[in-house]
C-alpha cells in the first residue's frame, strides 16, 4: 500500500459503516472533546496523535510531500473550541490548522518538520453510538520512504471537484448586455487567512464581497458571481476556473492582510506581474500563493510548461486592461474614502489573478497590522464608503473599456 490508497474502507469498516460515504447520514455535526486531544511525541520519533470525537464518521488519512504534511479528512467536524496550537505539543510537527475544506467536509493538515510514516490509525468506539477516540501513530521514516508513500487518494465522494480551464474566443458580448463581475473574497474554511484578535481574512473578506455584491446589483448593469458564498476553502486553481465558467467580463480578488515586517497602511490595488514592483508586493505575493499548501492540496504534477507559455502570450493581450482597471479602481476608492496606501497601485506575482483573457485586480482593503485600517474594515460604513468607490471605478472602467476596444477595431 504506497499511498495508503485502500486506507479508507478499512478505517470506515473499523467504526461500523458498511454503505458508502455518500449514503451516510448525519444528523450532527461531531464535536471535538479539546480536553481529551492532543498530539504529542512518541516513542523513537514518532508522533502520537488523538482527537476525541462525540460520535463516528467517515474520514480518510495521507500524507504529502514538498512541503511534508499529514492530512485527515473528516464528514463533517465542528472545531470550535480547538486552539490548534494547544491541540499540537508534538516537536516533530511545526504546525496544525483545522476547519472547513469543501461544503459538508471538514480537514485537519499538521507540518511535519521530519519524514514521518504511518505506522497505525483506527478510530476506537465508546459504548454504544457514543463518543470515539481517533488515534494516529506516526512513525520515523526516511525521505525516500516518505516520498514513495505521500500522494493524496483519489476519490470523488472527498476531493474537490475537477478544475477545467479552457480559453476559447468568445463571441462579442452586446451593449445591452450586464458586465459579469467575479468577487473573489480571499482564504476561507481551513485557511483563514491573516488573524488580528479576534478578526480573521476570511471573514472580513466574505463581509465585504457580500456588502460589495449588493451595492453592484443596486447600480445596474451588473451580474455578480462569489467565488464563495460561505467558510469553505476554495483552491487557487479553483477560484480562476469559477471566472471562466462564468465567462466573467472582470476579476476581483479581495483581501485584507497583515505585514509582520515594516509598515503598511491603506487599501491597495495590484495587478499581475513576474517581477513585483516593490519587495512588499513579493512578500504578499508569496503569502497569498501558499493557501493551497496550508489547506493539504496534493500539488505534484501540476506545471505544465507549454500550456503556461501559451496563457502568457494571452496575458500579454489583457494586461493593459487589467491595468486600465486597477488605476480607475484607485480613483474611485480615493473618491470614496480619500487617503489610501502611499503607492496605492502595485504588482505582484499572485497566482488568483492569473486568468489568461480576464481583467484581473487583487485589492488590499486595508492591512489588519494597522490600527487605522482595521478601525476601518471593522466599520460598516466605512466599508459601504468603500464598497460605493470601487463600484464607481467599475463603471468608469466599462465605458473607457468599450471605447478603447470600439478604436481597436476601427
Amino acid at each position: 500500500m504506497s499511498r495508503l490508497r485502500s486506507l479508507c474502507l478499512g478505517l470506515l469498516a473499523a467504526i461500523g459503516l458498511s454503505t458508502p460515504v455518500a449514503a451516510q447520514e448525519f444528523t450532527a455535526l461531531a464535536r471535538v472533546d479539546a480536553a481529551a486531544s492532543a498530539i504529542t511525541d512518541a516513542r523513537r520519533g514518532g508522533v502520537q496523535l488523538d482527537l476525541a470525537l462525540s460520535q463516528g464518521l467517515p474520514w480518510r488519512i495521507f500524507t504529502l510531500d514538498e512541503p511534508r504534511r499529514l492530512v485527515i479528512d473528516f464528514r463533517e467536524v465542528d472545531w470550535t473550541g480547538i486552539d490548534a496550537q494547544v491541540l499540537d505539543q508534538a516537536q516533530n510537527i511545526s504546525d496544525v490548522r483545522v476547519g472547513a475544506y469543501r461544503p459538508g467536509w471538514s480537514r485537519l493538515v499538521a507540518d511535519l518538520t521530519v519524514p514521518l510514516v504511518l505506522e497505525t490509525a483506527e478510530m476506537k468506539l465508546g459504548d454504544g453510538q457514543g463518543p470515539v477516540t481517533l488515534s494516529v501513530r506516526l512513525k520515523a521514516a526516511n525521505a525516500e520512504e516518505f516520498a514513495a508513500r505521500a500522494g493524496a487518494p483519489h476519490d470523488p465522494r472527498w476531493d474537490l471537484p475537477e478544475t477545467v480551464i479552457t480559453r476559447e474566443d468568445r463571441e462579442a458580448k452586446p451593449d445591452w448586455a450586464p458586465t459579469i463581475v467575479v468577487l473573489d473574497p480571499g482564504h476561507g474554511g481551513i485557511d483563514p487567512g491573516a488573524e488580528r484578535g479576534s478578526v480573521t481574512e476570511k471573514q472580513i473578506t466574505l463581509q465585504f464581497a457580500r456588502e460589495l455584491r449588493d451595492t453592484l446589483r443596486r447600480a445596474g448593469n451588473f451580474e455578480i458571481i462569489l467565488t464563495r458564498s460561505d467558510d469553505v476553502f476554495v483552491s487557487l486553481e479553483r477560484r480562476v476556473a469559477i471566472a471562466h465558467e462564468v465567462e466573467a467580463d472582470i476579476f476581483m480578488s479581495l483581501h485584507a492582510d497583515t505585514v509582520l515586517e515594516g509598515y503598511a497602511q491603506g487599501a491597495t490595488v495590484y495587478t499581475l506581474s513576474e517581477q513585483a514592483s516593490d519587495a512588499a508586493s513579493q512578500y504578499l505575493a508569496e503569502r497569498h500563493n501558499r493557501s493551497d499548501v496550508l489547506s493539504g492540496i496534493d500539488l505534484t504534477g501540476t506545471d505544465d510548461q507549454v500550456a503556461e507559455v501559451l496563457l502568457d502570450m494571452a496575458r500579454r493581450e489583457t494586461a493593459p486592461r487589467s491595468e486600465r482597471l486597477a488605476k480607475a479602481m484607485v480613483l474611485g476608492m480615493q473618491g470614496a474614502v480619500g487617503e489610501l496606501n502611499k503607492h496605492p497601485y502595485r504588482q505582484g506575482g499572485f497566482s488568483v489573478l492569473k486568468a489568461a483573457d480576464i481583467p484581473s485586480v487583487l485589492i488590499e482593503i486595508g492591512f489588519m497590522s494597522s490600527e487605522r485600517d482595521l478601525a476601518n474594515i471593522t466599520n460598516p460604513e466605512w466599508r459601504q464608503a468603500l464598497a460605493n468607490g470601487i463600484r464607481d471605478g467599475l463603471q468608469a472602467w466599462v465605458i473607457a473599456d468599450e471605447t478603447a476596444r470600439n478604436l481597436a477595431n476601427n
